[in-house]
């Protein structure tokens, strides 16, 4: 497994090694030892699927201090933009966004650690995404980010009149109004 960094600190994309022949293909989504080495500390406790129609945008979500998480993400069906924006006060890149195609025809996979809002817009007909979270959902400790908020100027690479978004993510704060407790 190839591990691609970035320039934010602890965000990170797995390339794995994909062995293909006439029937088809076959990789490591994941091992233990291998992920470890990178990064140590994580112990993965949950996997989440989701699937979504085009034009969907998801998020920005995150969880606040002790219950945040660190996620894992893939696409096992389509293809779309993940979107993260660093929360963590102090941090060198505090506010700015960084984006990633993730298909299943890529099988990329996207590290995001504890201080990023997450989300994604589904750039296919429909997209089924997999992650792992190294915390359990906590409903009262859940919080997020307006997907369309000015000063975070995201390119969803969606048309706005297409867009398909909940009703509890359309209300979500700015990132300067938005509850935040990370530090770098």
């Amino acid at each position: 497994m190839e591990v691609i960094k970035t320039d934010f600190n602890g965000l990170f994309i797995l390339q794995p090694r994909i062995f293909e022949d006439s029937r088809g293909y076959f990789f490591e989504s994941f091992n233990k030892r291998d992920f470890n080495a990178v990064t140590p500390d994580i112990e993965f406790i949950q996997d989440n699927q989701s699937k979504s129609v085009y034009g969907t945008i998801r998020g920005l979500h995150y969880q606040l201090e002790p219950y945040a998480q660190s996620k894992l993400i893939r696409v096992l069906q389509g293809k779309i933009l993940d979107v993260v924006v660093d929360i963590r006060e102090k941090s060198p890149t505090y506010g700015k966004s960084f984006s990633i195609e993730l298909s299943c025809e890529n099988k990329k996979q996207f590290f995001i650690p504890k201080g990023f809002a997450h989300g994604f817009s589904v750039l296919s007909e429909t997209a089924v995404v997999m992650y792992k979270t190294d915390q359990f959902y906590k409903p009262e400790s859940e919080r997020g980010i307006n997907f369309s908020d000015q000063d975070l100027n995201i390119d969803w690479e969606i048309d706005p009149e297409k867009a398909i978004v909940s009703s509890k993510d359309k209300v979500l704060p700015t990132f300067k109004e938005a509850e935040k407790n990370f530090k770098y």
